[in-house]
């Protein structure tokens, strides 16, 4: 039980400090050579351990156990001044984490740091499971001129016999993250064309992009080529106080609406300042 415990404790570490899924399997994260994934399995298996470690201390040791829970009566008794308190705190955590009340929400919020700095470091992917679809689709879902992408493969040493491979699986072949191969097609884009002949339009998306409620609002602006204090203004004006060195979950919660139900804001003041 001591050392199914202690490989816990490692396991819980790293899935404390682990970047996001998509992050993760986008960038082929992996810690003493073990992915996101596998981590996750370890914590799972050794727990089951752990548990029935547990049960098996529990039957072995049933006469010193009962014996705590004895009064000076020598009457057993379940709620004893110990098991109180440690029910009392247990319910603090449980409520605490619930209503993201300090410490437990500064536990929640450190743990959110380590994975945003995570993103900044990998990437993220332009969508959801990005690695998993073929080289056709990306491409399409992308706006990427296919053959071009093909060609600036082949240019790399990544030839490419089928376009329906998946991302996930040229990355393995050659080496390579899926955010690499990303980064060597992406002159292929349709959009960087058209930029080139005439000015670039950043378009205000009409769904948000992964990670971004971890985004701060002046990020956002600086992306999309807004005022940050126009921002601010209309969103007063619609009811949510906003700051500019606040994430979009920050505000969101400050607000006690979704990050969701922000993005629509976003989404309605850009629009209508267009129109």
């Amino acid at each position: 039980m001591f050392v199914s415990l202690a490989v816990l404790l490692i396991n819980s570490v790293v899935l404390y400090v682990v970047p996001e899924g998509r992050v993760a399997y986008w960038s082929n994260w992996t810690f003493l050579g073990l992915s996101k994934v596998q981590w996750a399995e370890q914590h799972t298996t050794v727990g089951v351990l752990f548990l029935a470690a547990g049960l098996l201390h529990m039957y072995y040791n049933w006469n010193p156990i009962v014996a705590y829970m004895k009064n000076k009566a020598r009457e057993i008794k379940v709620f004893t001044g110990p098991f109180n308190a440690g029910l009392a705190l247990t319910i603090v955590f449980i409520v605490g984490t619930y209503f993201q009340i300090p410490p437990m929400s500064t536990i929640i919020h450190f743990s959110e740091s380590f994975k945003h700095a995570a993103s900044l470091k990998y990437g993220e992917p332009p969508y959801g499971h990005a690695e998993t679809s073929s080289l056709k689709m990306f491409s399409q879902r992308e706006n990427l001129d296919l053959e071009k992408a093909l060609d600036l493969l082949a240019r790399a040493g990544i030839p490419i016999d089928d376009p329906k491979e998946t991302i996930k699986t040229i990355a393995a072949r050659s080496g390579k993250t899926p955010q690499q191969i990303y980064d060597l097609i992406k002159p292929a884009s349709r959009a960087a064309e058209a930029a080139s002949s005439e000015a670039a339009v950043t378009v205000f998306p009409d769904m948000p992009k992964p990670g971004w409620g971890k985004k701060k609002l002046i990020d956002i602006c600086v992306e999309y080529n807004l005022q940050l204090d126009k921002i601010i203004t209309e969103l007063a004006d619609l009811g949510i106080q906003a700051a500019g060195d606040s994430t979009v979950h920050e505000i969101a919660a400050n607000n006690d609406i979704e990050t969701m139900q922000l993005f629509e804001a976003l989404h309605t003041i850009v629009n209508s300042s267009k129109s």
